[in-house]
């Protein structure tokens, strides 16, 4: 899909991969719908978008709200008509080790990784149904959720849970032309993990991710993993005997 003169929502917004993505954006003439909890941070990227030559609606909610984030579609539905595209990117990953977890730690990042994805997907698809080109529906996924890591197993577990869900959704939304798409980024350095500990190479930044991100809206890939090199990592385990992934993923625990 060309990226000129949408209307396009992104979540998450104020701040990271979801703020790169709009200031990305901002310079195609689009109208575009941002939101996150954070109001202040929210308008000033909003401000941004404006200068750069798009439209700008900011409103703050609460993803983990159902009645919020249906509200939020409404709201830019009444202002703009439509939405095009929508890019789903509320997420969260921080380390947690299994032996000292309570369930509400785990059952947390779930709430913040799916919840808040499913919160914004139904309203999403009741609007595009009836829109006549449809519409395409994004998240901002992880290559985490291809694999359990050590200290990120909610983490990716959640992930996961989002992947083989759009998987489903990508199947029965195609007669409503709503084409559903996963995006999946490998370690993206942010405000809030840039202390991570992970080494430089195998780090992007977020305009880094911002730009393979638009090449996956614009291509309309069906599922993308990014960078090259990390996701062969990742994948290439899935394919080896079980003791011998098991085997390499400690030594990451351990070293």
């Amino acid at each position: 899909m060309d990226l000129e003169q949408k209307v396009i929502l992104i979540t998450g917004a104020s701040s990271g991969i979801g703020k790169a993505v709009a200031l990305a954006l901002s310079h195609g003439h689009n109208r575009i719908v941002i939101t996150a909890r954070r109001k202040e941070l929210l308008s000033d990227v909003a401000e941004t978008i404006q200068k750069n030559g798009s439209e700008a609606l900011a409103i703050d909610g609460d993803a983990l709200d159902e009645e919020q984030a249906a509200n939020i579609i409404q709201q830019a539905v009444v202002q703009f008509g439509r939405i095009d595209i929508a890019l789903l990117n509320i997420g969260a990953g921080p380390s947690l080790s299994i032996a000292q977890a309570c369930p509400d730690d785990i059952k947390q990042n779930m709430r913040v990784n799916y919840d808040t994805m499913i919160n914004f997907f139904c309203p999403l698809v009741r609007q595009m149904k009836v829109q006549d080109s449809g519409g395409i529906i994004a998240n901002t996924n992880s290559l985490a959720g291809f694999l359990g890591l050590p200290t990120q197993g909610q983490y990716s577990a959640a992930k996961a849970a989002c992947r083989i869900f759009l998987d489903t959704a990508r199947i029965e939304l195609k007669q409503y032309n709503i084409r559903v798409l996963t995006i999946c980024p490998g370690f993206v350095v942010t405000e809030r993990n840039k202390q991570g500990g992970i080494p430089g190479s195998l780090t992007m930044s977020m305009d880094d991710a911002a730009r393979n991100i638009l090449k996956a809206l614009k291509s309309e890939s069906k599922e993308y993993l990014f960078p090259t090199r990390l996701k062969i990592a990742i994948m290439l385990p899935r394919f080896l005997p079980r003791f011998a992934t098991e085997r390499i993923l400690s030594r990451l625990l351990h070293s």
